[in-house]
């Protein structure tokens, strides 16, 4: 018998091993992983911080066998590898971070395939200081200048922000980005923002509108000058916007009958240029409500100025009695003022419920953040009534109090209220850098609290 040489069994062995691999071992390729978003914002001590999601890949095997891990953080005080959470089996993952300080960090994602592949992906993490009732804290990203809000139905809120003119439907119950919005540059003919700052809801029109003020520099901008419409259709997140109407005379309106009235409130001298708006004689609009049993007669409230303008001055409360016809262009019929004690505040927003229960949010003309006294006042609406005071809001927290979503029934036991700030002014992460001069929108927000109502 031949004699097989040594080479013969060598690659006998080789053969044998190579088939009993599977036939695509060697083809797997190099795995994919890609973020819904590469930046990320989270608050320490936050509940239900917004999320991203990751898609991992790899030609040759099923995305099951892929793990995904946080493997390097570029500032560990802020977040280390060990607090980003990665949840989900398949090919699509939810990435949670828990933020331990303020700040910034790069956090370092990594895909390990079949055959030992990995790749890698930078996620870029922001996190905001705690605050106070962080429990029943939420918060809204996209936009840090949240300055009116209109209940939605279901736990959706429509939300403006008085740095643009586009109106964001978030889910007022979880952290993250709107669900849907709507930029309405276009259909109101705006070359700058409305600085929208009130909102009212009757039926399913939604009236907004702009402070009416000249702008920080004491600048008349003709855009501010505005009250417009929106038609609601829908409720939760299936609601939907529709444009409706615009009128751009309200301010011209209101100084007018003021010089009428003997400048009663010096509304003339506010608007002069080069007078800024928020000053204890300044005039600047920040609340919009119906009066009582009206559809029609709206309450314009004012964050400036005092009656009379100085430490301890009441708060007023102007009628529009036809609020609807001013939305289409016509002339303000205005009724008789109301000026109301709300301990040297101003009115921030004003909101009624289905009782004809007002609750108003009263606050500093001049506090751009939580630094002066904030608080709540229930109100009946009507003129000579007191206002009584139902909450002192929490104060030192990042941003200011700024609109009330809805009044719940002020009679019942433990009612909450849900409130917005407007976040535009605060240095977030800690860097100087106002909220509203953030170049990622994920990292701008605003805060949306529950509180229980004594």
């Amino acid at each position: 018998m031949r004699r097989r040489s040594p080479l013969w069994a060598v690659a006998a062995l080789t053969l044998l091993s190579a088939a009993a691999l599977p036939a695509h071992a060697a083809s797997y390729g190099t795995p994919t992983i890609k973020l819904s978003t590469g930046y990320l914002s989270g608050a320490v001590d936050g509940t239900g911080d917004p999320t991203v999601t990751v898609t991992v890949a790899q030609s040759g095997a099923d995305a099951s066998a892929l793990t995904v891990t946080a493997t390097r953080s570029s500032a560990s005080g802020v977040a280390a590898p060990a607090d980003v959470h990665v949840t989900g089996t398949g090919g699509s993952r939810t990435v949670a971070v828990t933020a331990h300080a303020r700040g910034y960090t790069y956090l370092t994602l990594k895909v390990t395939g079949l055959g030992g592949k990995t790749a890698t992906t930078t996620l870029h993490y922001a996190a905001s200081p705690a605050v106070q009732h962080g429990a029943d804290a939420r918060y809204l990203t996209g936009a840090s200048d949240a300055s009116a809000a209109v209940d939605a139905g279901g736990g959706y809120v429509l939300v403006a922000n008085d740095e643009d003119n586009t109106l964001r439907l978030y889910d007022g119950a979880a952290s993250g980005a709107p669900v849907r919005s709507w930029d309405l540059d276009g259909a109101l003919g705006a070359g700058k923002e409305v600085d929208i700052e009130g909102a009212a809801r009757a039926g399913n029109t939604i009236y907004w509108t702009g402070s009416l003020g000249n702008n920080k520099d004491g600048e008349y901008k003709p855009d501010r000058n505005t009250v417009f419409t929106t038609t609601v259709s829908g409720s939760g997140a299936a609601t939907q916007l529709a444009f409706g109407t615009a009128g751009h005379r309200l301010r011209d309106d209101l100084l007018a009958w003021d010089e009428a009235n003997g400048d009663r409130y010096g509304f003339a001298a506010a608007t002069a240029a080069g007078q800024a708006p928020k000053r204890v004689d300044g005039f600047n609009v920040e609340g919009l409500e119906f009066a009582p049993g009206s559809v029609t007669t709206a309450y314009v409230g004012f964050r400036a100025p005092l009656v009379p303008p100085q430490t301890g001055g009441r708060a007023l409360i102007v009628p529009v009695t036809n609020m609807d016809q001013v939305a289409r262009g016509t002339k303000a019929a205005v009724g008789t003022p109301i000026e109301l004690d709300l301990g040297g505040l101003s009115v921030r927003d004003l909101r009624r419920n289905a009782q004809g229960q007002y609750l108003i949010l009263a606050g500093s003309w001049a506090a751009e953040d939580n630094s002066a006294p904030y608080a709540l006042y229930s109100w009946d609406g009507v003129a000579g009534h007191r206002p009584v005071k139902v909450l002192d809001l929490p104060t030192a927290d990042a941003g200011g109090w700024e609109s009330v979503v809805s009044v719940p029934d002020l009679t019942a036991a433990g009612a909450r209220v849900q409130l917005l700030t407007d976040d535009g002014a605060a240095d977030l992460y800690g860097d100087g850098t106002e909220a509203k001069d953030l170049t990622h929108p994920e990292w701008q927000k605003s805060r949306t609290t529950w509180f229980t109502l004594s």
